[in-house]
């Protein structure tokens, strides 16, 4: 009876009326800002560096300009602007005081610690971040070597933008190559306010094109330097991520090679991109990787017990000897190279863990493990579980055609 009701009276409406309404809504529309900000009043910061200082911290925010601004010369597209202050957001306000532009990091896609930030208290850097209501929870967090100023300033020679060409090394693509992790400020934050209390980060390092180090700094602090213009150097930068930082309790403890990263790689994530080269009888053998599988398993049937799996399927993509013509495309892996596979990959596992353990980073999160599954037992072995620990190695290497 409700709906004839209605459908009698929406028939008896003026057509008047309703054109009147859509008058009404569109002029509205058009003419209100629904209190956005300007956008030229707008900083839209694409990453964010932060380092320690005497005074608390130092916020360095890369913000996007448009090419052919009147605020720039030369095509840049961004340029980064430093507040200090006790805490980052006392950082923030410093950044808006400088430059008249509000600062808003939903665009965001980048945190950068300097190598000062994370010795001690990490989310007192981090706190600002997670608790900013228009943050991403998925920002990619990463370590610097050395100062995050420094790296954001740089001059890329990948992309017009530092920043742009950082996010780069953790595509998918390159997560694949199993020789990077990456992670986010919401898993970060999870991990180190869990009971392992344990966490990790990517940790970049900055090089010059000819490969040597170079931490230069590459841009004034305090004002503004845009891309292509700062004054502490010249030289473009090319940046690498395929060491980890490990965090216990809030601080940084240690850092994982090259050959631990790809080692924990193996274990949690599809590396189907990625080569392992050995030596056998004089000569380098390379393996492409096809399929991969890693488990870490906590058992607590009696006093816990670790055991550390991997399972490699594996083809031959290169060799430095001279092969027939007919077995360039089905190159079988020897039993022997097969072997020195299996003894490469586990010795990385048995580095990552030696590393792992003496750091105090429950890289694993085992102790969540232990507290998820028997509350009894966490009480017993919470404080010793890693030292108590030693696990057992199994790696399958299978070659194929």
């Amino acid at each position: 009876m409700k709906k004839y009701k209605f459908r009698r009276f929406v028939r008896t409406v003026p057509m008047k009326f309703y054109i009147l309404l859509a008058v009404i809504v569109i002029f509205s529309f058009f003419s209100n800002d629904f209190e956005l900000v300007d956008i030229q009043k707008t900083a839209i910061i694409l990453a964010a560096g932060v380092d320690r200082s005497e005074n608390g911290y130092v916020l360095t925010a890369q913000i996007a300009v448009p090419k052919g601004s009147e605020r720039t010369t030369g095509g840049t597209s961004s340029v980064e602007i430093d507040g200090e202050g006790e805490t980052v957001s006392d950082c923030v306000a410093e950044i808006y005081s400088k430059t008249g532009w509000v600062p808003k990091f939903i665009f965001c896609n980048l945190i950068v610690l300097g190598e000062d930030t994370v010795k001690e208290r990490t989310f007192g850097a981090l706190d600002f971040f997670l608790r900013n209501e228009y943050m991403s929870d998925s920002c990619l967090v990463a370590v610097s070597a050395g100062k995050a100023s420094e790296l954001l300033s740089s001059i890329s020679a990948i992309d017009n933008t530092s920043s742009l060409a950082i996010n780069q090394l953790f595509s998918a693509s390159a997560e694949k190559s199993g020789k990077i992790t990456k992670n986010t400020l919401k898993e970060f934050a999870i991990g180190y306010y869990g009971v392992s209390k344990s966490g990790y980060l990517p940790f970049v390092r900055m090089q010059t094109q000819s490969g040597s180090d170079d931490q230069a700094q590459s841009g004034g602090q305090g004002g503004g330097s845009a891309q292509g213009q700062s004054g502490g150097g010249s030289d473009q930068k090319i940046y690498t991520a395929e060491e980890t930082a490990l965090f216990y309790d809030g601080a940084m403890v240690g850092l994982l090679t090259p050959e631990q990263t790809y080692a924990f790689n193996l274990l949690n994530e599809s590396v189907v991109s990625s080569e392992i080269t050995v030596q056998e009888g004089g000569k380098n053998h390379s393996l492409a990787v096809l399929r991969n599988s890693g488990d870490v398993s906590l058992s607590l049937k009696n006093n816990p017990a670790l055991k550390i799996s991997v399972t490699l399927t594996v083809r031959m993509s290169s060799c430095c000897s001279q092969a027939p013509i007919g077995s360039m495309a089905y190159a079988e892996v020897s039993p022997e190279v097969e072997q020195k596979a299996r003894e490469a990959i586990g010795g990385y596992l048995k580095g990552l863990w030696e590393n792992s353990k003496s750091s105090g980073c429950d890289l694993f999160f085992l102790t969540q493990k232990l507290y998820r599954s028997s509350l009894g037992k966490y009480a017993e072995w919470k404080d010793t579980l890693l030292q108590a620990l030693e696990p057992e190695f199994e790696v399958s290497v299978k070659g194929t055609k």
